[in-house]
């Protein structure tokens, strides 16, 4: 906040010596000491007492009583401009003006923190708008110390206790002194010169040659105002320069200005010949004025008292927030400026007002509005925070400047509130109750009707504008008509319950939710009455204490202060606090649109609950969350927690777990009772109900069947979720409440992955390392585990390995009888590749066995139930489960029959040649080489590889499979062959085939391990003839097709393909013929490729 530039604000009044031109009174100051003289800022009688005077020291810790000099001086200087001191008395002693300028310096420190730093340490950090409380701990407390420690306050404090303040002068109203910045690594030490204007205990300006561009003053301001707040017996204090000015001789006059001139002859010179020639001249404009300004004579009757504030750099830093949209974190500096204006108001600071005009300015200023307006684009989540603050209105038929407006015409003079906020007496007795709206309740306390969010703001201005004690009536005023209305409603409710129970519908009673709403009025209510039950009769009109607490983190006793008069016996602001808090957090109301929208009611609910888990419950506390559960469990439309609610209805779950949790040790049937009804979620439901009234006819209603748009729903269901968890984790040994709890779960929970999470919590719980398992919280984890696979059978989910896997698990740990049942109801629960791969395979394992301590009668029983699985799996998805099933069933020689056969009836149509090749290598390495062989010979009937697929992963089974047929003898090689001829066109693939086949003599293991002693099989005849030729055909194919698209980077590779050719023509007896046409041929064809016949010359001739 610091001014650029060394010099202080030019003086506002006029000073002039006694009998000076007609406009000044003869003896308007009185001197009495000679020229330059100064005195300490001393107190009454020592510092002590000046400390004690300054709030620095306790009361009853003086030295000696106050002078009634420094009562009247301290007054008149909080409440007097200078001026009209002057003014009003002809003769002012001159320890009388002593002591008011002495007194006019501010005492506190409080505000020299406003006006360096965001946050005072004073207030609790989530009431911050659009804020949230940071859990203290870890590295979140490092990072807010070191943002802490980096604050022009903070920053100052340590300049003053480092000694770095230096030449502290007090000439009047101003004060001026150097600050030595120390010596940095990377910056030299340096001094920065600082003066200050004040005015009746306020900053007017601040000046320092830092050059600091900022709202807030610099530290080294901040190092100053310290030292003159903390050491005034150390600053030497001198009258205003014009009355030392006025006690001298001409000759004095002359050589103080010129010793000043010498001093500073480059800065002043032409400054000081430009004045002498104005005053030398008669008709100047100086010579037409009396008197002439001085900088330290305070302030003048029509000067405005308020705090120094740079408006300039206000509305600069505001226009760069909104320039930088939602990076760099301005949302949080704008939040941060709004608190600001809030901490202002709450000091009665007139400068709060102004800097919320200014934002506002700036807000309206922003060209994108009007960009915006023009475009029709909606206002976008960050704006609508920010307006928030300016209470405004998210409801899509109102405009942003709405609650503006009506604030405008919101006033103050009824006599009833004027009456409520200003008196603890005002009652009356004649109670009535035929009226809705009653002044009076019937203990004869005041109520308070009005739009619940209109009072509750109300009690915020009252509160942000520092009166707490007005603002604490009306809260108390508004919370006793609130209990009242609830008390209505339920016997209106239980009135017409049948009827409404009956139909089974219900309206929202409440379009505006309170939780959530802009302007916060439960969360105001919260805070007036949580902030009468922690502070004294003293800090409760200001504050106290304020050097030694600013910035600590203490935390916060609530206490049962004395009960006010219009609160019921036994009562006290604390249970008033929670009782409102609970009767707003349990209203009905109807989800809002948008996702700002709704994402503030879940971060407010989560905010208030969060400050009422701050407060230890007791016996009386207790009581009332008692009263209001079975309110809200009774009222009907009017509650959240009533037995019909509206299928839009923001949901209880978060708000249920926290009654849950604080009901529980003491009324556990209520708790179970609350929670139970909370878990419901009819937003997910497939349809409305019918007739549903839903909203008034300027806000669209949903359509059956079509979910709303709920950006929040993920987070609502987690919280459902966390809600039955809990329930869950406090059942455990009960076996009627988990029954109950489970009913409610799968009834009420549409989401499979939240689901799979409760039966793993409960799987958890329930097999807890230090206690036995608790067989009914497991079977209720297996229920859900179940219920999830039912859920994700048909859909794609990508942990449904992981939920299988579990499940079988859990099914492990309830018993034997457990598996064995999933394994009979497979097909509702698994696919088939499901049921063989994962579940049957880990049911039939050692571990498993193991696990289960299983005889030999069990797990006969279990594997004969695994192996009908597989058959049934086998049947209904040959492909993927056929090799589980052979492998399951291998020691049952039936049941391993069956399975083979299924293979066989599905190779023909359903089975790939890759799956069928893989269960022929299965059964050539369990013995069976003809089995082997039958499904090798089917394999090759679905194959096709073309000329150029000599990288085809199914080459290596063609070899495997023609290896097979020849060590099994040559009929089944010849019978293959045929099969490989039709299947296989690529030529290296059948030469190595040819080649394979000739190295050996067909048979030479045979079935039985017997050795063959056969001759080798002769090219010339079948069935190698028909391998070769086939081969021989297959490389002049690919030769031709190569050449019809060959490039010259691929000619070497070419001739190398040709060289492996020629040996293949060469393994026929003709061959070599054969080859030498085939090479002419292609001479003859593809002469135009000169290049590379040249080379295939060069090679073959």
């Amino acid at each position: 906040m610091a001014e650029r530039g060394q010099l202080p604000a030019p003086a506002k009044r006029l000073c002039c010596r006694p009998g000076y031109g007609s406009g000044c009174r003869p003896g308007q100051r009185a001197g009495g000491a000679g020229p330059g003289s100064g005195a300490l800022c001393a107190g009454p009688s020592s510092a002590a007492a000046a400390a004690a005077a300054l709030g620095l020291l306790p009361l009853g810790k003086t030295q000696s009583p106050e002078s009634l000099l420094d009562i009247a001086a301290r007054k008149v200087a909080e409440k007097w401009p200078f001026q009209r001191v002057e003014e009003r008395f002809e003769r002012i002693p001159e320890p009388v003006q002593r002591r008011i300028v002495y007194w006019s310096f501010p005492r506190s420190e409080r505000e020299i923190c406003m006006y360096s730093s965001f946050n005072t340490g004073a207030e609790d950090p989530a009431a911050a708008p659009g804020g949230a409380a940071t859990a203290p701990g870890g590295a979140a407390d490092a990072a807010a110390a070191a943002d802490e420690n980096r604050l022009p306050f903070r920053r100052g404090i340590a300049l003053l206790d480092g000694g770095c303040v230096d030449n502290v002068l007090q000439v009047g109203f101003h004060l001026s002194g150097t600050v030595t910045e120390p010596a940095m690594q990377s910056e030299p030490e340096t001094v920065c010169n600082v003066a200050i204007s004040f005015d009746r205990c306020k900053i007017t300006s601040v000046t320092c040659s830092c050059g600091n561009k900022d709202i807030f003053y610099c530290a080294h301001v901040v190092a100053l105002s310290l030292y003159r707040i903390r050491k005034p017996d150390q600053v030497k204090l001198h009258l205003p320069i014009s009355e030392t000015l006025f006690q001298m001789n001409r000759d004095q006059l002359q050589k103080f200005v010129q010793y000043l001139i010498t001093v500073h002859h480059t800065e002043v010179l032409p400054t000081a010949q430009k004045l002498a020639d104005e005053i030398l001249s008669q008709n100047s404009e100086i010579n037409q004025v009396h008197g002439a300004p001085d900088p330290t004579a305070g302030a003048s009757i029509d000067d405005e008292n308020c705090w120094h504030l740079d408006e300039e750099q206000v509305q600069e830093q505001v226009k760069l927030f909104l320039s930088q949209g939602g990076y760099h974190g301005s949302g949080k500096q704008l939040n941060l400026l709004f608190a600001k204006v809030r901490e202002m108001l709450k000091m009665r600071d007139s400068n709060g007002a102004r800097m919320l005009t200014l934002i506002t300015e700036q807000f309206m200023a922003d060209p994108r509005l009007s960009l915006w307006r023009q475009q029709g684009t909606a206002m976008t989540d960050k704006y609508r925070q920010l307006w928030d603050e300016l209470d405004s209105s998210n409801r899509p038929h109102r405009t942003v400047f709405t609650r503006a407006i009506e604030a405008c015409d919101l006033h103050w003079q009824d006599s009833h509130l004027q009456h409520i906020i200003s008196s603890d007496l005002y009652t009356n007795y004649c109670y009535h109750d035929d009226t809705e709206n009653l002044l009076f309740d019937s203990h004869g306390w005041p109520l308070w009707h009005e739009h619940v969010p209109t009072a509750c703001a109300r009690v915020d201005a009252l509160r942000s504008h520092g009166y707490p004690r007005e603002a604490l009536r009306l809260a108390i005023a508004i919370v006793n008509t609130l209990r009242r209305q609830q008390q209505k409603q339920l016997e209106m409710f239980r009135a017409q319950k049948k009827e409404l129970l009956h139909r089974g519908v219900t309206s929202i009673t409440n379009l505006e939710g309170w939780v959530g709403h802009p302007l916060d009025p439960i969360g105001t209510l919260f805070s007036s009455l949580m902030e009468a039950c922690r502070v004294d009769d003293e800090s409760f009109h200001g504050f106290s204490d304020f050097t030694e607490n600013m910035g600590q983190c203490k935390s916060l006793e609530y206490q049962h202060l004395p009960a006010h008069k219009f609160l019921e016996e036994g009562e006290s602001y604390l249970t008033l606090a929670v009782e409102v808090a609970l009767i707003g957090l349990g209203q009905q109301r109807i989800m809002p649109d948008g996702l700002y929208a709704q994402e503030k009611v879940c971060r407010n609910e989560e905010q208030l609950i969060s400050k009422l888990q701050e407060i230890e419950l007791d016996d009386t506390l207790v009581k009332i969350f008692r009263k209001q559960a079975v309110f809200l469990l009774e009222a009907g439309p009017y509650s959240g927690l009533g037995e019909v609610i509206h299928r839009e209805s923001v949901p209880m779950h978060t708000f249920a777990k926290y009654l849950f949790t604080s009901l529980l040790p003491h009324d556990a049937e209520l708790a179970y009772k609350t929670a139970l009804r909370a878990m419901r979620l009819l937003v997910l439901e497939s349809t409305a109900p019918l007739g549903d009234i839903s909203r008034p006819h300027h806000i669209a209603s949903v359509v059956p069947n079509r979910y709303p748009r709920w950006f929040t729903l993920s987070h609502i269901e987690s919280q459902q979720c966390e809600l039955a968890s809990t329930m869950l984790t406090a059942a455990k040994g009960d076996v009627r409440r988990l029954e109950t709890v489970l009913e409610s779960i799968q009834k009420n929970i549409h989401s499979s992955s939240h689901i799979f999470k409760l039966a793993q919590d409960a799987f958890k719980i329930a097999t807890l390392m230090d206690s036995l398992p608790d067989i009914t919280l497991l079977k209720v984890s297996l229920e859900l585990g179940l219920q999830v696979m039912r859920m994700t059978l048909s859909t794609l989910n990508w942990r449904r390995r992981e939920m299988v896997r579990w499940l079988v698990t859990c099914a492990t740990e309830v018993g034997v009888y457990a598996l064995d049942s999933i394994m009979q109801n497979w097909f509702t629960l698994f696919t088939p590749t499901e049921a063989t791969s994962i579940v049957a395979t880990t049911v039939m394992s050692n571990s498993t066995i193991v696990r289960l301590h299983l005889d030999c009668h069990q797990q006969e029983k279990l594997a004969g139930s695994a192996r009908t699985l597989a058959l049934q799996c086998a049947m209904k998805d040959p492909q993927n489960c056929a090799l589980s099933a052979l492998t399951l069933c291998e020691k049952d020689h039936i049941a391993f029959e069956t399975a083979y056969q299924i293979v066989l009836d599905a190779a023909t149509t359903g089975m790939s040649y890759s799956q069928l090749f893989t269960i022929a290598r299965y059964m050539e390495h369990r013995g069976y080489p003809m089995r082997a062989y039958k499904l090798a010979t089917l394999a090759m009937t679905h194959l096709n590889l073309s000329y150029n697929q000599d990288t085809h992963p199914a080459i290596n089974d063609v070899l495997w499979a023609c290896a097979l047929s020849h060590s099994l003898g040559k009929n089944e090689l010849a019978a293959i062959i045929p099969l490989v001829v039709k299947s296989v066109k690529c030529a290296t693939v059948l030469s190595d085939i040819l080649r394979r086949c000739t190295l050996t003599t067909p048979g030479m293991v045979g079935l039985h391990g017997r050795r063959n002693s056969g001759k080798l099989m002769s090219l010339d005849k079948a069935p190698l003839r028909q391998l070769l030729d086939a081969t021989i055909g297959a490389y002049i194919n690919t030769t031709h097709s190569r050449l019809t698209h060959i490039s010259p980077r691929h000619y070497s590779e070419f001739i190398e393909f040709l060289s492996k050719a020629r040996e293949t023509f060469l393994m026929a007896h003709d061959g070599h013929i054969q080859f030498t046409q085939f090479i002419d041929n292609l001479k003859q064809i593809y002469k135009g490729k000169k290049k590379l016949m040249m080379l295939v010359r060069e090679r073959f001739g």
